[in-house]
């Protein structure tokens, strides 16, 4: 498993409650940028549609470079179908109306050939506890320079 992409920014604003790991339908071309990392999960989030399908809302994957004459109606941002079974969407759509939850990518990785992507059902941070996460972070960057000073 190499982890290809991280969303920092939606760790940082928000508390994890639950995951789930989901496939993600790509094009050809998509999938070589992704490999290659051309892929971006900052602001993207996650949809579940009317037929109980969910998707994958504003993650930016750049178009592949040896790909482009043959993508002449190439769009970065469309977007894109996540493969979950159907007792977790379930659960990912009961869940998320309850007050407070979204669900937000965490990460995009390769499993063998695959691209997977990891969703959370997550609560929003007040800036209290998003200063107290700079605290604990600062707290054991000092702790590890301390101990590597030895």
């Amino acid at each position: 498993m190499a982890i290809i992409a991280k969303n920092k920014e939606g760790l940082f604003s928000y508390e994890i409650q639950e995951t789930f790991q989901a496939g993600i339908a790509l094009t050809g071309a998509e999938t070589k940028a992704v490999k290659a990392g051309q892929i971006s999960l900052k602001g993207s989030y996650v949809t579940i549609d009317q037929k109980s399908e969910v998707w994958l809302v504003n993650c930016h994957i750049s178009a592949y470079k040896p790909a482009q004459g043959q993508q002449r109606q190439y769009d970065p941002e469309r977007p894109k179908k996540l493969l979950l079974h159907q007792r977790e969407i379930k659960s990912l759509l009961g869940k998320s109306r309850q007050k407070g939850l979204t669900i937000i990518p965490i990460s995009i990785y390769t499993v063998k050939r695959l691209i997977k992507a990891d969703i959370a059902l997550a609560r929003g941070k007040s800036k209290i506890d998003k200063r107290d996460s700079i605290k604990k972070r600062e707290i054991n960057r000092e702790i590890n320079r301390v101990i590597k000073g030895r």
